[in-house]
């Protein structure tokens, strides 16, 4: 029988001397987190995982492994002739399931007696989720500077984080790595937000493309980005970092706000879903007032409305707390284009990031 190799750990060394990672689990599993760069080729679907787990319960161990093997023969040889169809003879993949079991071994197995020198992560998927586990949660972060951009709802920090990378500066931004924006307003259309677990997997792979040495911008976030926690590691790092503020007038503030949030001021009726979420603390004649903005489309003066009566308070209330050193602030007359460009040129100086 052909030798199948045992992978212990995921590195990138290890990772280098593979094509391809292949992930065997189900859809839902994959999406649910996944090691960077794997490629999906279930030998069980999710309906056929529900399938076979039933019968193992509810039947016989015997009749399940039976009729999950004649699915798994069935799904690999498809694979063999779709994903895998053009691959050559010296093509060296690496295969993992959730905890390095019987579907690994199955694909494993085959893709070995095709010829390909194939590997099998030990322990499956739960080996890479304990390396990320022990890394944001037990770990440190080891970079050695994070300078955080500061500032109240509207003065275009994800922007700015945006024009940094621009120009060459280390950036981590977090709102990507989560898809939301932040705030109550935050949710992306459409678009929901990755599990917890492949957040971290995200943050990790951004966190490992940086260089350690040269310092690293975020925004300072919560700690929380939507519904994703900000893993105890960097967030701690974040807690005792420096930041710039980044500041404008509330009427710049609301123009850009409601240039940028345009996606959802399109549907009043989300935007009465999102007010009826703030705090029960907030008068009904200003929630009325706002809802009547919405419905009118003057997204500009809602804009100005939320920044007054509830972004600024409480920005104001927790500047009042804040210990963290403060390297220097930014004003913007404008958050424009230019506006921010310069703006980044400014926030490079104070960090002395050349």
């Amino acid at each position: 029988m052909p030798e199948i190799e045992a992978v212990a750990a995921i590195d990138a060394e290890t990772l280098a001397r593979f094509d391809a990672v292949i992930d065997v689990r189900s859809p839902a599993e994959f999406a649910e987190d996944h090691i960077p760069g794997a490629l999906n080729l279930p030998v069980l679907n999710d309906e056929e995982r529900a399938r076979v787990g039933a019968i193992y319960v509810q039947e016989s161990r015997f009749e399940a492994r039976r009729i999950g093997a004649a699915i798994i023969a069935r799904n690999v040889a498809a694979h063999l002739d779709a994903a895998l169809a053009d691959q050559g003879g010296g093509f060296r993949p690496l295969v993992y399931c959730w905890r390095g079991g019987q579907r690994s071994a199955a694909m494993a197995t085959i893709l070995a007696n095709v010829g390909w020198r194939t590997g099998v992560l030990v322990g499956g998927y739960r080996t890479w989720r304990r390396q990320v586990v022990a890394r944001l949660y037990d770990g440190e972060i080891a970079h050695a500077r994070i300078v955080l951009i500061d500032g109240p709802t509207g003065a275009g920090k994800t922007a700015l984080l945006a024009r940094l990378g621009e120009k060459g500066a280390q950036v981590l931004d977090l709102e990507a790595l989560a898809a939301h924006r932040g705030s109550l307003f935050g949710a992306l259309p459409g678009r929901g937000q990755p599990s917890q677990k492949l957040f971290e997997t995200r943050l990790l792979g951004a966190l490992d493309a940086l260089d350690p040495a040269r310092p690293v911008f975020v925004e300072a976030e919560s700690s929380k980005v939507g519904e994703r926690m900000v893993p105890p590691a960097l967030w701690a790092r974040m807690a005792a970092a420096p930041r710039i503020t980044l500041t404008a007038p509330p009427a710049a503030r609301a123009r850009y706000t409601a240039s940028a949030y345009a996606d959802i001021a399109r549907d009043p009726q989300a935007i009465h879903a999102i007010l009826a979420r703030l705090p029960r603390t907030t008068a009904k004649q200003a929630l009325a007032e706002w809802r009547a903005l919405a419905d009118a489309g003057d997204h500009e003066a809602l804009a100005l409305a939320l920044i007054e009566a509830h972004y600024d308070p409480a920005y104001a209330r927790s500047a009042r707390q804040e210990t963290r050193a403060l390297l220097g602030a930014v004003e913007l007359e404008q958050v424009t284009d230019a506006g921010l460009a310069q703006a980044a040129d400014a926030v490079l100086q104070l960090a002395g990031d050349p």
